[in-house]
């Protein structure tokens, strides 16, 4: 009995340093989403490429990660979940080594497109690697608690870290930072991950299925990415996203018809995994909000550096890892996420409105720190709750597909907020000068506010929005048992 208890032990043990694996290598993933951004003036100058360059450094890691990411996780399914963490550790790692030391503009876009492509199967497997792992809904709880708070605060993070990185040592140490991560991140995967056997019978990939979704995708993610720079009349803008319409169509048709598809519809067309997937892509798109036009205001405004704005932050990601770990271990379970992700996303609307109030007078503690620990809390209420519905119930031998619905969500999320809210901001700043001739010495700073503010107001009703459908399409209290055959999955000894 003593031996089986101690065998037990070992068992939750190494579940919790899977844990700490996948963490690692998601917060690696999410960096790069803000790490590189500071870094972009001193890149630019160093390796002497054009302002209007500039932003494929951004969106090629963005279109590599967010078109390659229904097939990374299928790639999951089809071959050892241990096998794949790996190589997209490796992979990115060895991306993130070349951009480091690129000495030319190409080669550095060509390393953000190696580390998209690695990204994309390495988000997939870590999620599926723990939606796999924790079965028992209370561990599960608190896991995907703490899976929610590192994918929530990652890109304050990066925010920080690229900051310090950048004037403490130079900006490639932005990209090297990854290898750091990954050196960890693999020896742990080596020692702890266990060796899943085949999660389906199927080995085939449907080709067809395959090329319409990266091909969506691609479109959604190009046409969202030029819209900052060319306006959303522009062609080169609404035509990739007419074009993902017409293959998202042709991508479901198929997935119809197909004897194995990269995506089977059941797993989106389930009220609750629905209602996770739109609650993720919402709650992205209010927080690249919150994190650009506060960064905005504290640099422009405030005159904060780098650094100083990176720690402005940080008791946004407090607030949210306490929120995540109270809603995912307490709330949710009691009262389920028809309840629960509806507060979390008026929280958000509360502290999108807070930020309304800011003007350039407004202090840190006074007006900017109390709607940050009001917005962390949403986000810890939202994520982890929605992150752990999106994947639950789900068969072993769809988990990287589902794992990798909850990635795109969160990049096509944060690609919408981005693009939708600087358009806003823009609109604004350009409505105030317009309104107010002559212009005055204040007026630059009255006019960029005035654009934050904006943002904000649409950030509030993205949130809004969410509250409403999180609040319509989850199912009352569920139990929260996954299926038999998703209560095991065979394992042979860790490789």
């Amino acid at each position: 009995m003593e031996n089986v208890e101690q065998g037990e032990v070992r068992t939750d043990r190494r579940r919790w340093l899977v844990l700490a694996v996948i963490g690692l290598a998601q917060l690696m993933v999410v960096l790069d989403a803000t790490v590189v951004n500071i870094a972009l003036p001193s890149a630019q100058a160093d390796l002497g490429f054009s302002t209007a360059d500039r932003q494929w450094v951004v969106t090629a890691y963005s279109l590599a990660f967010g078109s390659l990411l229904l097939l990374g996780g299928r790639l999951s399914d089809l071959v050892s979940r241990k096998r794949m963490f790996l190589i997209g550790v490796l992979g990115f790692a060895a991306a993130s080594a070349v951009g480091g030391a690129a000495q030319s503009f190409e080669v550095l876009v060509a390393a953000r497109v190696a580390q998209g492509a690695f990204g994309a199967v390495l988000a997939p497997t870590a999620l599926s690697v723990l939606t796999t792992t924790f079965t028992a809904p209370k561990e599960r709880a608190r896991a995907f608690g703490i899976f929610g708070a590192i994918a929530g605060a990652g890109g304050a993070v990066g925010l920080l870290l690229g900051g310090v990185l950048t004037e403490a040592l130079d900006w490639r140490w932005n990209l090297y930072v990854n290898d750091v991560i990954a050196v960890f991140a693999l020896l742990g995967g080596i020692a702890f991950i266990r060796t899943t056997a085949r999660a389906t019978t199927r080995r085939s990939i449907d080709l067809l299925g395959t090329l319409l979704a990266t091909t969506a995708l691609f479109g959604l993610v190009f046409g969202i990415t030029r819209v900052q720079s060319d306006g959303w009349d522009a062609p080169i803008t609404w035509l990739p996203l007419i074009a993902f319409g017409v293959l998202l169509t042709a991508f479901v048709i198929r997935q119809r018809t197909a004897a194995a598809p990269i995506l089977p519809l059941g797993i989106v067309l389930d009220r609750n995994r629905a209602a996770g997937y739109l609650s993720i892509l919402v709650a992205s798109t209010g927080m690249f909000g919150v994190f650009l036009f506060v960064t905005y205001y504290l640099q422009s405004t405030l005159h904060y550096t780098p650094i100083r704005t990176g720690v402005a932050f940080l008791p946004m990601i407090g607030s949210l890892i306490v929120a995540a770990q109270i809603a995912s271990s307490r709330f949710v379970p009691r009262f389920g996420p028809k309840a629960v992700v509806p507060v979390g996303m008026l929280l958000g609307v509360a502290g999108m409105l807070w930020l309304t109030g800011l003007d350039a007078s407004s202090s840190y503690a006074g007006g900017v720190l109390p709607p940050l620990l009001v917005l962390g809390a949403a986000m810890g209420t939202v994520l982890p709750a929605s992150m752990q519905r999106a994947t639950l119930g789900v068969e072993p031998g769809v988990a990287g597909v589902a794992s990798a619905l909850v990635s795109t969500s969160q990049q096509v999320g944060g690609s919408v907020g981005t693009a939708v809210l600087n358009t806003v901001a823009a609109t604004a700043i350009s409505n105030y000068v317009s309104a107010h001739v002559p212009p005055t010495p204040a007026g630059p700073g009255r006019a960029a506010i005035a654009g934050y503010d904006a943002a904000y107001w649409w950030g509030a009703g993205f949130f809004l929005l969410g509250a409403v459908l999180s609040a319509t399409l989850y199912r009352r209290r569920t139990n929260d048992v996954q299926p038999a055959d998703a209560q095991q999955v065979p394992e042979t000894a860790a490789a």
